[in-house]
């Protein structure tokens, strides 16, 4: 798909019209709360249009990278935002909202673009190296962070006391900028599509600098006005959870899947135009984005304000990662990929959600 130098209005209106809603609350009314949801799905549509233009400005896999930790930041500020408004009720927020987010990516994302990407081609072909280097490092974050808290015994619970929690942090933060570090300057080479006829980008003109940094403007504008409405109305999504008689951690699921629609929506579209690898560097980023930044974060504001914070999952939970993180390395154990990996990762995604509901 050739990408134009000049951006369309209705990219540049979306931001303008979110942060407008946001703005003039009214407050809780079904029109408002259908009126602010369209203004939510535009901004998302925005985001992901603008993020396709940085992208095919700065190549792969900067392009990915930058979605990514643009992405992953607003995360964080929502999360911390969401917890020091709530107290001590919310100490498992950023563990519901992190997991969610990773086997979102994993399980649905993941799945959504291996199946209709294998529906549309048949077989895709996607560089080995780089999904390995992901995988690995997304396994040993997702243990350290998600899993051990449950094994340590220096205090009782899934929790970590303030030195293991400050430790953590800083081995997750390690870890993720160690991959980005491999993936954007020591390894490229890695996460590129394994061949030029699989980039559908490369016989259109890049975007001028101008355009590019409207664009960059643009996104965070409607990463901003994502978050801020997802915020306004968490009110709602916490009641109507609770009107429903569903665990609180299916509002972690919620706010991740709102959280991660820019990159999901692009994320397919990229399948479905055969880049399966742009379409993996993306989810898999992501969920170490998610994870090796919002933990650091997390754990500063612990530290800072006493705040505490509950990383462990349950063993369902625990199972569920595990069997997610080896479906996926045995499905692109081979380098190519059909619409059977899609189905088997869209069955666990939706036995993740069926037993977060009824658990």
């Amino acid at each position: 798909m050739k990408l134009k130098l000049s951006l369309p209005w209705w990219s540049l209106g979306a931001p303008v019209f979110a942060w407008i809603l946001y703005l003039l609350n009214p407050g809780p009314s079904r029109i408002y709360s259908f009126v602010i949801s369209f203004g939510l799905i535009a901004a998302v549509i925005s985001a992901v249009h603008h993020a396709e233009v940085i992208a095919h400005k700065v190549g792969e896999p900067y392009g990915t990278l930058i979605l990514a930790l643009a992405v992953t930041t607003i995360e964080v500020a929502l999360i911390v935002s969401l917890m020091l408004a709530g107290g001590e009720g919310t100490s498992t927020l950023a563990r519901d909202t992190v997991f969610a987010a990773v086997m979102i990516i994993l399980t649905g994302m993941i799945g959504l673009c291996l199946l209709l990407g294998g529906a549309r081609f048949k077989e895709q072909i996607i560089a080995r190296h780089g999904v390995g280097a992901a995988l690995v490092t997304l396994t040993a974050i997702t243990v350290l962070t998600l899993v051990l808290p449950n094994y340590t015994t220096s205090v009782p619970g899934p929790v970590y006391t303030t030195a293991q929690l400050v430790f953590v942090a800083i081995i997750s933060l390690i870890l993720y900028l160690s991959f980005v570090m491999v993936q954007a300057v020591r390894h490229r080479d890695y996460f590129l599509p394994p061949g030029a006829e699989s980039n559908l980008d490369v016989h259109s003109d890049p975007p001028d600098n101008r355009t590019t940094l409207i664009s960059l403007i643009a996104l965070f504008a409607c990463l901003g006005g994502v978050v801020l409405i997802a915020k306004s109305i968490s009110p709602l999504i916490e009641k109507g959870v609770a009107d429903i008689g569903a665990p609180k951690s299916l509002v972690g699921i919620i706010i991740a899947t709102v959280i991660l629609l820019p990159e999901g929506t692009a994320a397919v579209r990229a399948a479905r135009n055969n880049r399966l690898q742009n379409s993996l560097n993306l989810a898999l980023g992501s969920a170490l984005a998610s994870i090796g930044l919002t933990i650091p974060a997390v754990a500063i504001v612990s530290v800072l304000t006493g705040f505490p914070v509950t990383l462990g999952i349950d063993s369902k939970s625990t199972l569920l990662m595990i069997l997610s993180l080896y479906i996926i390395m045995l499905s692109f154990g081979t380098g190519r990929t059909t619409v059977l990996q899609g189905i088997v990762l869209l069955v666990i995604f939706a036995v993740y959600l069926f037993t977060t509901v009824i658990p």
